[in-house]
């Protein structure tokens, strides 16, 4: 899984990456410090497979990972090229699921730039969202234009582009007026037509709202919040409150230490768990776990999967070989004590290729060599 931070210049996208993957981007107090798209590996966090690690002591333990992407800022105009817009809408176009922080605090220190890089300006969070969301779908805009040209030759020797016209004609409009690809209505074989075309606007998003130290602790009166979560709410995304500098403080401590300076903030988790959390839900994602001495692993599949495809998430062969499945629930393993004892009542469960993956599930694949 790949996600992408965007936002504008300086409201905290690089302090937020370097909270959540430690690997150190450059954060300044100017736009476009952050040149390249810095990239960082994160464990997910699951606690399923520490108690799996405990029990089998293994060669080795292997978490789910997730990728984070941190991306230049973004201007208005950065769809015609302004700031450093082109090359950094095509870095948004490779990952799965957009975190659009927005600055959600005052800091005479920090300059608020949405347009000219050498002019600060008032925060504004609604602002700020219609500016990048504006990019965005006028990115998309210039995209759906050339698909409809494409289709218009084509159909000229094949009347069926007829109606991938007429679809992406009406898409245009839409976006037109200024609407994401997400909020277009249409039928399910529409849709499908629709995301061949791999458009910023139809990723689903995260609002990682980046509040100061105060307004975090009092999110019910900061008014930047507020605004963040009616204009979410309306179109259906999550907002994720968030404190970029406690985040830091929290990615540099461990153990009981950590816990404890999140029991003082009154948190139970830190906005990374948070985050991944957010993001599995976005996207519709689980994990199964497999064991043994030799490994315990995570991997992540889409809700949904089916034995056969989850067993090619390990390897190909698995996938091509599979005759079946060996599955035990993680919670019937942890009410008997092991998986030995949960075997002994009968709870272990031999599945075909129908069978669809559970979060949680424990799997052993059997197939042909």
């Amino acid at each position: 899984m790949k996600l992408g931070i965007v936002g504008l210049p300086n409201v905290g996208k690089s302090t937020l990456f370097n909270a959540i993957t430690n690997a150190g981007a450059e954060s300044a107090n100017y736009p476009f410090c952050t040149i390249d798209p810095n990239v960082g590996m994160v464990a997910v966090p699951d606690e399923r497979l520490d108690k799996l690690a405990e029990m089998y002591q293994p060669d080795k333990k292997t978490p789910a990972v997730i990728e984070f992407v941190d991306i230049a800022g973004l201007v208005k105009g950065a769809s015609k090229g302004a700031g450093l817009g082109n090359k950094f809408l095509a870095n948004i176009r490779e990952t799965d699921a957009i975190i659009h922080v927005v600055r959600c605090f005052d800091d005479e220190n920090i300059m608020h730039v949405v347009a000219d890089a050498g002019t600060s300006v008032p925060v504004d969070p609604k602002g700020d969202m219609e500016a990048i969301d504006l990019e965005l779908i006028m990115a998309d805009l210039e995209m759906v234009n050339r698909r409809v040209e494409k289709a218009q030759k084509a159909a000229k020797g094949d009347k069926k582009f007829l109606h991938e016209v007429e679809v992406f004609q009406t898409l245009a409009k839409h976006l037109d007026a200024g609407k994401s690809a997400r909020t277009y209505d249409c039928s399910s074989e529409d849709a499908a037509l629709i995301a061949t075309s791999d458009l910023l606007t139809l990723k689903p998003v995260i609002y990682a709202a980046n509040t100061d130290e105060d307004g975090f602790s009092h999110l019910e009166d900061n008014q930047y919040y507020q605004q963040v979560c009616e204009i979410a709410a309306a179109e259906g995304s999550q907002v994720l409150p968030i404190c970029a500098k406690l985040e830091q403080d929290i990615a540099e401590l461990e153990g009981e230490e950590r816990q404890l300076f999140l029991d003082e903030l009154g948190i139970q988790e830190s906005g990374l768990d948070r985050l991944i959390k957010c993001s599995y839900a976005l996207l519709g994602l689980i994990s199964f776990l497999t064991y043994g001495k030799d490994e315990c692993r995570a991997w992540t599949v889409k809700k949904g999967t089916k034995a056969p495809q989850a067993a090619g998430k390990i390897h190909t062969d698995l996938e091509r070989g599979f005759i079946r499945a060996e599955v035990l629930a993680y919670a019937d393993m942890e009410k008997c004590g092991s998986a030995a004892a949960a075997k002994e009542k009968g709870l272990l469960r031999i599945e075909g290729k129908e069978y669809v993956v559970q979060d949680g599930d424990m799997i052993y694949f059997r197939h042909n060599e």
